[in-house]
């Protein structure tokens, strides 16, 4: 039996061709042979449990662990996909492969191969194959092997950082192999260097933007270590050149890593605990490590342009993006408060989503067999193990993997805290699906301490409501255990939960994951300073089905009443202004009863509109065009004319006075509303709340939900007239802002068609008519729609719980169930959360 040296601490491998810490000697035959057995890792085959040696692929000793126990020494110049130790010192593909090999003498008491009777060499990578056959020096312009070549300009050593130099010319070779220059075309002209191509090299195609600053197009091909940009003076040429370079990539079979082949062999091996032991015991690559890792467990492309994440967060490459991850968790290790970094790691993964299966398979490594199981270091990886699972699902592959980890891991350590760590992330990886964001600095807590994070539901005129949810709790859920909790299982209504501030207000799509809302507000907290731009989860109606037999007693009834209230607030009741202080009143009177010197008196534009009163008086001052002259010559001539300055400070001047005017105004608006609050002595909360929406009732839009949009009667030649687009449950109403009739309406049944045809515009067909609205909220707009139609469709109202896009379970846009009248299908993905909501459900 073939006998293994003991790994050298640091040294690991973890890649196909990863380079040898041992020099090499000698370039004879026995050696070029050797190297073709092993290159840089050896394998064993494993024995199956009737003694026989297995065909599957056995455990392997990647980088300079492998080749001690394969029994050669190598040193290549061109590595496979990624290497666990020193990189190599040398280039991509300049120096021919010089190997030698060299048997390692069995001795006592060294850790046996698996059991093994004979070596068996691993698929030979093609970067490796290709450094190990020396080319001579033959004639060049004659070589039956090229598939392209030709005279190339190639870029000075060191790039284009300082100012641009003018690249030398070399004869290029393209062969099936690799990607070779030569001093010259002639017959034996000197090779110069050689890139080996492998299914992990990559090209970029000519850009004009090279070509307008320098006057050559160029092509970049990027391998292991090295990088080509050639230039040349013809566009033709250099799509020509990539053309066969993407060519010859495309035609390589894929590298795989050490690491996956183990991952292959513990599965096809797990109901063998003897030969898995030896698997882990004769490759550290699996095990815990405390030292670096120079390149990444998984295959990543060489280059960098093409694989970096889009927008301003400067990544590298996606090789250099993986070192820098394990960096982090060793780290990770030990930092005493690792929540932010966790969540920097978090968002890495988030960026750049080829690095959650290299992050998951880096976790995996150092929480197997860590110096101190159980201890303050080794439970920073759990506790990123966890974030992980609630945030990312893996590969088929790498989740088959962890969850035999998370397995083993619990039996050898049963009832321990990493064995509890183990039960909460198979349970969660149940239930992880894709999220849009990482999770916020509150849920990261709760999440490395096992428990539901404490989630506060707003429900206006009432106390908020506090839900218990997980990583994995939607917004259906939540408007399911409020709709339960507050008694509205019987309303004929829909219920939705909104994200809110003072100024703005949005529904929450029933699929959204309720912490990826928090993490919103937590990201929007950072970047706004006004308290007025807090926002919060609300808990609203949705839907207004019947709004007329909602009992007074009830809790939808106060629901009903602060909807109604805020609709007044945002102007979107259009009726007289004393109608509106007799509102405000009755406002007064359900939140103080009757009237008090002591009673707090809420801010005017918590009553009253204020920006009817803003237009009521910027009328009156306007009169004749000649303030708007005014305005336009002083725009024009300020700071052109010498009096350009005085016609500002005029302007100036004019703004001051009216905003006086307006505290003059809104003060004589506030004494007006204490008068008739003064007039509702006696009156109880609950008929001061009834009255309100009496008077609210009165304006033939309530219950509608109103969107502010730009109206086009044709697609062509059609000027935007600025509307209201009123979606009620029994018609489809347009009005002209602040009028309280509408000027159209179209009942259900008129309606043939309607759908989003672009980003922006939603497509209304009525008859032989074509309406098309601007707006910023389309997809709210079909989805209410729908939510209308699938009622009137199936003759009854749908179930409560169901949220933002209206649809009961098993009537949903995808069932295949569709109203009769409509035959454009409504869009049924989650909202956009636009950053201006405009207008709200009423």
């Amino acid at each position: 039996m073939t006998r293994l040296p003991p790994p050298r601490p640091g040294a690991e491998g973890s890649g196909p061709g990863a380079p040898s810490r041992s020099r090499s000697r000698g370039s004879g035959p026995r050696e070029a042979e050797g190297a073709r057995a092993h290159q840089g890792f050896a394998a064993r085959r494993a024995p199956r449990p009737d003694g026989r040696a297995a065909a599957a692929p056995a455990p392997v000793l990647p980088g300079a662990a492998g080749a001690r126990a394969g029994g050669c020494r190598s040193r290549a110049g061109s590595g496979g996909c990624c290497a666990v130790g020193r990189a190599s010192p040398c280039s991509g593909g300049t120096m021919a492969s010089r190997t030698r090999s060299r048997t390692w003498r069995p001795r006592r008491n060294r850790p046996s191969s698996c059991g093994a009777r004979e070596p068996r060499s691993l698929p030979v990578s093609e970067e490796m194959r290709s450094l190990i056959t020396e080319k001579g020096p033959g004639p060049v312009e004659d070589d039956p092997d090229a598939i392209v070549k030709g005279w190339l300009q190639r870029e000075a050593r060191g790039g284009v950082k300082g100012p641009w130099i003018r690249p030398r010319k070399y004869w290029f070779v393209l062969t099936q192999d690799s990607l070779d220059y030569y001093s010259g075309s002639e017959v034996g002209a000197r090779r110069l260097g050689t890139l080996v191509l492998t299914s992990l090299c990559s090209v970029l195609w000519p850009d004009k933007q090279t070509y307008k600053e320098t006057g050559y197009w160029s092509v970049t091909v990027f391998g292991r270590k090295h990088c080509y940009r050639l230039f040349t003076e013809h566009l033709n040429e250099a799509v020509h050149w990539v053309c066969a370079v993407q060519k010859v990539i495309h035609s390589k079979a894929p590298v795989q890593t050490p690491t996956q082949l183990l991952m292959h062999d513990i599965e096809e091996n797990r109901g063998s605990p003897e030969i898995l032991e030896q698997i882990y015991r004769c490759n550290p690559v699996l095990r815990y490590t405390s030292g670096p890792l120079y390149a990444p467990l998984l295959p990543f492309p060489y280059g960098s342009s093409d694989h970096r994440a889009p927008g301003p967060h400067g990544y590298m490459t996606l090789r250099d993006e993986a070192v820098k991850l394990f960096n982090s968790l060793q780290q990770l290790e030990s930092e005493r408060d690792p929540v932010p970094l966790i969540q920097g790691i978090l968002q890495t993964c988030l960026d750049l989503q080829p690095l959650v299966d290299e992050i998951y398979c880096q976790l995996v490594k150092q929480t197997t067999e860590p110096p101190a199981p159980g201890g303050p270091g080794n439970l920073r990886c759990w506790q990123l193990l966890t974030c992980m699972s609630c945030t990312f699902l893996p590969s088929p592959p790498v989740l088959r993997f962890l969850n035999f980890h998370l397995g083993r891991t619990e039996s050898e350590f049963p009832g321990s805290e990493i064995a509890e760590y183990g039960r909460f992330i198979g349970a969660a990886l149940g239930k992880t699906r894709v999220r849009e964001c990482v999770p916020s600095l509150d849920e990261i807590v709760v999440l490395i301490q096992r428990q539901d994070m404490l989630c506060t539901v707003h429900c206006p005129g009432t106390s908020a409501c506090t839900v218990a949810i997980s990583s994995h709790t939607t917004a259906e859920e939540v408007a399911r255990e409020l709709v339960a909790r507050l008694g509205l299982s019987q309303s004929p209504n829909v219920f939705a939960l909104y994200e809110q501030n003072r100024h703005h207000e949005r529904p929450v799509g029933r699929a959204t994951l309720v912490a990826d809302v928090l993490t919103r507000f937590e990201n929007l907290a950072g970047e706004e300073t006004t308290q007025d731009s807090t926002w919060r989860l609300c808990f609203k109606h949705y839907g207004f089905l019947d709004t007329e037999n909602v009992p007074r007693d009830s809790v939808e009834f106060t629901l009903l009443f602060e909807q109604a209230h805020e609709m007044v607030i945002r102007g979107y009741v259009p009726t007289s202004e004393d109608t509106l202080q007799s509102l405000a009143a009755l406002r007064l009177q359900t939140l103080n009863s009757d009237f008090s010197t002591h009673a707090p008196v809420p801010r005017p534009e918590e009553l009253f509109p204020v920006h009817a009163l803003h237009s009521r008086l910027r009328a009156s001052c306007q009169g004749p065009p000649r303030c708007s002259g005014t305005r336009l010559r002083a725009g024009l001539l300020a700071g052109a004319l010498p009096w350009g300055h005085s016609l500002a400070k005029q302007q100036a001047e004019q703004d001051q006075k009216l905003r006086g005017r307006l505290r003059e105004e809104g003060a004589s608006v506030m004494a007006a509303i204490v008068d008739r609050w003064k007039l509702l002595q006696g009156m109880h909360r609950a008929e001061a709340m009834a009255a309100y929406l009496a008077l609210v009732r009165e304006w033939p839009g309530f219950g509608s939900t109103l969107f502010d949009v730009d109206f086009h009667t044709s697609a062509e030649g059609s000027c935007p007239q600025r509307l209201w687009l009123g979606i009620g449950a029994k018609a489809v109403s347009l009005y002209k802002p602040g009028e309280a009739e509408p000027f159209d309406s179209f009942c259900y049944g008129r309606i043939s068609s309607f759908g989003v045809s672009e980003s922006s515009t939603f497509r209304l067909s009525v008859g032989d008519r074509d309406l098309l609205f601007e707006c910023s909220r389309v997809d709210e707009i079909a989805q209410l729609l729908h939510t209308y139609l699938t009622s009137l469709a199936s003759g009854q109202t749908p179930p409560r719980e169901e949220l933002a896009n209206g649809c009961r379970p098993g009537n949903s846009p995808d069932s295949g169930l569709r109203p009769p009248q409509q035959r454009l299908c409504p869009a049924t993905e989650p909202w956009r959360h636009q950053s201006s909501a405009g207008s709200f459900p009423i």
